[in-house]
């Protein structure tokens, strides 16, 4: 009987260092979660500093260019501003990138969902599931990719779409995407553009010419403009006929049509 106690207390301590035990991986991984969730919140509110700043400034360096720079490919591209960008350049890219573009608020849904249902989630033939707003967020403020990489930018994409679209506007937008887009194996924009294929500046392209650079958009590291490849001879026809279509649009000639 005179030993009960000492047990007791042997039992109660040696149960208490089990829980510490138990307990101190969970504190830790606990404090490693909270440590990348104020982290993370951080890098947010900093990547919403920038984007505020990118309304007027454009954006220095986008992870898909360093990627070109690291890769070898090199990096090609002169920033101009809006008033510098031929008005074929605007509606050959809303004709075969983004024909909702003036009217949408960042997303094609009908698009988007005819994507999700078709064989692998592959478009289908002129469908824009992957709206210019949503190309222009990717681009700026995330990363290329596909496979896992693709579904984790899913759900920043479609907070980077939105608050541009809130942000900067249409014309906004359609600037720095014509800007920071990938149009050839090192090329970026449509200046750099229009000076490797045309030797001409963006703002004297003509329709052929600015619906043949749009038309290499689905990989421009695979569908050449200089040469032509067949993909974009067909390509570029297409936009043609569809910047016919939809030029006298009243919301899209506010767009395309310099004042």
């Amino acid at each position: 009987m005179t030993f009960a106690p000492i047990n007791v207390c042997f039992y109660s301590v040696g149960a208490a260092l089990g829980i510490c035990h138990y307990l101190c991986p969970v504190r830790k991984i606990k404090r490693v979660c909270i440590w990348i969730l104020k982290t993370g919140l951080k890098l947010f509110a900093l990547s919403i500093i920038y984007l505020v700043v990118c309304k007027w400034v454009m954006p220095p360096i986008t992870l898909t260019q360093l990627g070109s720079l690291v890769s070898g490919n090199g990096l090609k591209r002169d920033y101009v501003s809006y008033d510098e960008i031929s008005g074929n350049a605007k509606l050959a890219a809303i004709a075969g990138e983004d024909q909702l573009f003036a009217i949408h608020g960042g997303f094609d849904w009908p698009a988007l969902k005819q994507s999700l249902e078709s064989e692998k989630g592959k478009r289908s033939k002129g469908s824009a599931a992957s709206t210019i707003s949503q190309q222009t967020a990717k681009n700026v403020f995330l990363w290329q990719g596909s496979g896992v990489t693709k579904y984790l930018r899913k759900a920043p994409e479609f907070v980077y779409t939105k608050l541009i679209e809130w942000i900067w506007g249409k014309k906004r937008i359609l600037e720095v995407y014509l800007n920071v887009i990938e149009m050839g194996k090192g090329i970026y924009g449509i200046q750099a553009a229009a000076e490797s294929y045309y030797q001409k500046d963006a703002a004297h392209l003509n329709r052929n010419e600015a619906a043949s650079i749009i038309a290499c958009l689905p990989n421009p590291k695979k569908y050449t403009v200089k040469p032509r490849s067949k993909f974009v001879n067909f390509k570029a026809g297409w936009i043609l006929r569809q910047m016919r279509n939809i030029q006298d649009n009243e919301k899209i000639k506010t767009l395309t049509v310099s004042k």
